[in-house]
């Protein structure tokens, strides 16, 4: 079996990379999906649609774009992989990971130990929380191999 992976979250680091290559290494048969990761292109999906002159209504429009292929990717994905990072608020991982449980979805939470208290909801739903990528790839081939 061919397993989903939804990777979820913070776009600054190449955390994301280090779990794909960790699970290559190991020969995991995961298909990995993500979020858009390029910044600006997330910041302008909306702008298909017309200019704006409101920063408002500009990130509305391309919330609502995106969510086109993160809601399919999640309900797509066997588990998600969601990662919270020290630097900025990830409110839209946090989406993501309610989202998560609303469906049903496994989600593993990826973040340090310092913001453990704002996270404590999102990470009671999880089935798992990891401080490194190399604990979450761990965790994968726990799963897929058992």
């Amino acid at each position: 079996m061919e397993w989903n992976v939804y990777l979820s979250g913070e776009i600054h680091t190449d955390w994301r990379e280090q779990i794909m290559a960790g699970c290559k290494e190991k020969g995991l048969n995961i298909h990995f999906t993500s979020a858009v990761t390029d910044h600006e292109a997330s910041d302008a999906a909306g702008d298909l649609l017309g200019d704006e002159t409101s920063g408002f209504w500009r990130d509305h429009k391309s919330a609502k774009v995106n969510a086109i292929r993160t809601q399919n990717q999640i309900a797509k994905c066997d588990i998600a992989v969601i990662r919270f990072g020290d630097q900025y608020k990830q409110w839209n991982a946090a989406f993501d990971a309610g989202q998560c449980a609303a469906l049903g979805k496994p989600y593993i939470t990826l973040h340090g130990e310092g913001i453990v208290h704002p996270l404590k909801e999102v990470d009671a739903a999880a089935m798992a929380w990891a401080t490194g990528a190399d604990q979450v790839v761990e965790i994968l081939a726990y799963v897929v191999n058992r």
